[in-house]
């Protein structure tokens, strides 16, 4: 069995050395790095060739690539590399990397056309100046093959190793039993839709209540199906930590019910979160976990690959022991880790890493998206792009004298003050864009020169503005471009993503499969829609473990929860939250659609019934108060939990039996009506016909029936819901809710329309 390699993996595991060095050294964009390539190979002769494949092999690895260019009359290989600055900055340790990679493929070049030597260059190109630096050198092939095999036999021991443990890896998993005594009431099903999802090798929409152990549920089959689909990684992807969490619970459950299992899981969390040292930059003059860091990589590495579970800890743990990153040996584990748990941008953002190493060295992946009702909005953050006009003053202010003319060349090309305070526009103007791709290469270009620490306004605004000019070569159908004013000299323009189905779909392409699933994916064709699932993803809905006699199911259809009647509706919805609370003590959320009604309504409460506990979900909350606000919450405690739909109580929290028996839904949780949503809508009524669902009632009822999940968890649990507005008493509305309740209604409902236009 051969081991395949690619020339840039091959050399970053052997030849990088020294520091990890990231001072402020600006690289030209993929773009840039394109066009670059494109400017020096047009300057070469007609006989010249690029993008010339080659191979060779060592033992048992294959080593494969792609040489940028070959002028078969010179004999002549080059390396392209593009640049921005002086190239006399540029660390050494990219120097030796660039050679190592060179003289590979001239070594694989002399192989395959049987050269005795050959000439090689690496060609620095000047992306500011437009100007090449050409290293040279000539090579025996008997030095070059010494060369290559030196470079293989430091590689060949770690392949070897691979190799191994992905026969023991196959070999266990194919053995593989689920790791309880017997499959949860409808997590069986599920197993099975996510294998035979494998098996076909494409997507699929599992709707499952929440409850049944998705989380296991998903992730014990398709570890199952990768010997079987030759898999080389799953990617389990959650929103939240808790998500992340959940799924490092169920590996280590996998793991420990199978001895012979060495599964090697990694956690990926963020920079910010994983640094040791967030006053120190990153170089070996500030960093101690920067100097040498190559150096060490090696042991890291190796430690790193026998620790099988990887949690933020334990990355942590194994990198302090040899003095280096943990975040960067996490991105270095990522080549090598069998199941990768992080967050969703990892894989579907715009510069996303995990796709980009599934892209370059052509892994075989599937893909779990976890509470995949959360992607839509996600996934429209991360294609959406922002500029303000306060930012910009703001880089003026801290920019060097040598910057400001083109800092003032975009303020003179941003949209005349108007006296709207919401406007929808065509598409940014070519002035505009010109201007900030002015900027922000004269910034590159200074920065390039000036390596130093820069003023963080300005570095923000030259991030953003990098991001807005990328943003608007993608503008199309999918996203709006929006101004915003806030008084006679400030605005955002905003470059708004509302369908992301464009950007995700090479990203579900590029898997074996992908399996998004929630308790909340219906209706199908809404998520199908914006997120742009291939047209044969089939979409699942899981049976319900649970029966209409665990849960009682009130609608309040007397009460009104629009804007207008929220001060008429304060009496009556207290005086049914304390009835029910007599009637049965014990632990109850009552949701809100905003702090301002949470408030209105808890502060009536608390003054009629001041015999109940009741706590409150402050506004702006840090971790420590959300498990402050969920320990309330005990199997002896009793009180009303007041919280916010939508918010960090609203999914993701699991209070079983007598700690949650109860939730009280006072709103239908339509986003607010405001120009922004109703531009949405109409962009939604024109691309799919279907304007006011898509933007207000699919994502409300989203949030009401995942706020209403928190109450069953278990198949013994008993409780009750109350879904507080007159709307809910409609057809329409109903369709949306899980097909195991059973719905009564308490007094008529009134006769106003769901699709009346009245916002929560």
């Amino acid at each position: 069995m051969s081991y395949v390699v690619a020339v840039r993996a091959l050399c970053d595991f052997t030849a990088r050395q020294g520091d990890l060095d990231l001072r402020f050294t600006p690289s030209p964009t993929a773009q840039e790095g394109i066009a670059g390539h494109t400017e020096v190979t047009s300057r070469r002769g007609p006989g010249y060739q690029t993008e010339l494949s080659l191979s060779g092999s060592h033992g048992p690895l294959l080593v494969r690539g792609r040489a940028d260019g070959y002028d078969p009359e010179q004999q002549l290989l080059e390396e392209i590399k593009t640049f921005r600055g002086d190239l006399d900055r540029m660390p050494a340790n990219h120097r030796h990397l660039h050679w190592a990679q060179l003289r590979v493929y001239g070594h694989l070049l002399c192989q395959t056309l049987g050269l005795a030597q050959v000439n090689l260059a690496l060609v620095y190109f000047d992306i500011g100046r437009q100007t090449e630096t050409v290293l040279r050198e000539v090579q025996s092939a008997t030095d070059l093959a010494a060369m290559f095999a030196d470079q293989c036999q430091r590689f060949v021991a770690w392949a070897e190793q691979e190799l191994a443990h992905r026969a023991a890896r196959d070999a266990a998993l194919a053995a593989l039993r689920f790791p309880h005594a017997d499959f949860r009431p409808g997590q069986r099903d599920l197993a099975e839709t996510i294998f035979k999802a494998s098996s076909s090798a494409r997507c699929v929409m599992a709707q499952a209540p929440t409850g049944i152990g998705k989380t296991i549920g998903t992730l014990f089959p398709v570890l199952k199906a990768a010997p079987q689909h030759q898999l080389d990684k799953v990617f389990f992807l959650a929103a939240k930590t808790p998500g992340r969490r959940l799924a490092l619970d169920a590996a280590g459950a996998i793991t420990r019910s199978a001895p012979d299992l060495r599964l090697r899981v990694l956690e990926l969390v963020a920079r910010d979160k994983a640094c040791e040292h967030p006053d120190k930059a990153c170089n070996g003059d500030s960093c101690p976990l920067a100097k040498g860091f190559y150096d060490r990589l090696p042991a890291a590495r190796a430690s790193a690959a026998s620790s099988g579970v990887l949690d933020r800890a334990g990355l942590r743990q194994v990198a302090l022991a040899h003095d280096i990153c943990p975040y960067y040996l996490g991105s270095e584990m990522a080549k090598w880790s069998d199941l990768i748990v992080g967050d969703y941008n990892y894989y579907f953002d715009l510069g996303a890493m995990l796709y980009g190493l599934t892209l370059s060295n052509q892994w075989k992946v599937s893909v779990l998206v976890d509470e995949a009702h959360n992607m839509v909005q996600r996934a429209r953050q991360m294609y959406s792009a922002e500029l303000e006009r306060g930012a910009l003053r703001a880089a003026r202010a801290a920019a060097p004298a040598y910057l400001r003319p083109v800092l003032d060349k975009i303020s003179r090309s941003w949209p005349a003050p108007g006296v709207s305070p919401y406007e929808v526009a065509d598409a940014p103007s070519d002035k505009l864009l010109e201007a900030l791709r002015g900027a922000a290469a004269s910034i590159t270009d200074y920065l390039a020169e000036h390596p130093a620490p820069i003023d963080p306004a300005l570095q923000r605004f030259y991030f953003d503005a990098l991001h807005f000019a990328r943003m608007a070569e993608l503008f199309g159908e999918h996203s709006l471009y929006d101004i915003t004013r806030s008084g006679a000299k400030d605005s955002t323009l905003c470059l708004r993503n509302i369908v992301p189905a464009p950007f995700l779909r090479p990203r579900f392409a590029m898997s074996h499969s992908t399996a998004l699933f929630s308790a909340t994916l219906s209706p199908w064709n809404y998520y199908a829609d914006l997120l742009g699932l291939p047209d044969n993803t089939p979409w699942v809905d899981i049976a319900s473990p649970f029966v209409a006699e665990q849960l009682t199911v009130h609608v309040a259809a007397g009460i009104s929860t629009r804007f207008q009647h929220r001060a008429a509706s304060a009496v009556p919805i207290a005086t049914l939250i304390a009835r029910q609370f007599q009637e049965t003590p014990g632990n109850y959320l009552a949701f809100f659609s905003s702090f301002d009604y949470l408030d209105q309504v808890a502060d009536l409460f608390e003054q009629l019934y001041p015999e109940v506990t009741v706590w409150r979900q402050p506004r702006r909350m840090a971790e420590a108060e959300r498990e402050q606000f969920l320990d309330r919450f005990t199997l002896d405690s009793s009180g009303i939990g007041f919280a916010v739909l939508g918010g960090s109580f609203g999914e993701g929290i699991d209070l079983p039996g007598a700690r949650l028996i109860g939730a009280f839904i006072a709103t239908l949780g339509l986003p607010q009506m405001n120009p922004v949503n109703e531009e949405i809508r109409k962009r939604m009524q024109v691309l799919f016909g279907a304007g006011y669902d898509y933007t207000y009632l699919y994502p409300g009822m989203q949030k009401v029936v995942q706020a209403a999940g928190r109450v069953i968890r278990t198949e013994s649990d008993q409780g009750v819901v109350y879904l507080i507005d007159d709307r809910f008493g409609q057809q329409q509305v109903r369709e949306l809710l899980p097909r195991w309740w059973h719905v009564d209604q308490l007094g008529p409902p009134q006769r106003t329309s769901a699709g009346d236009g009245s916002a929560d």
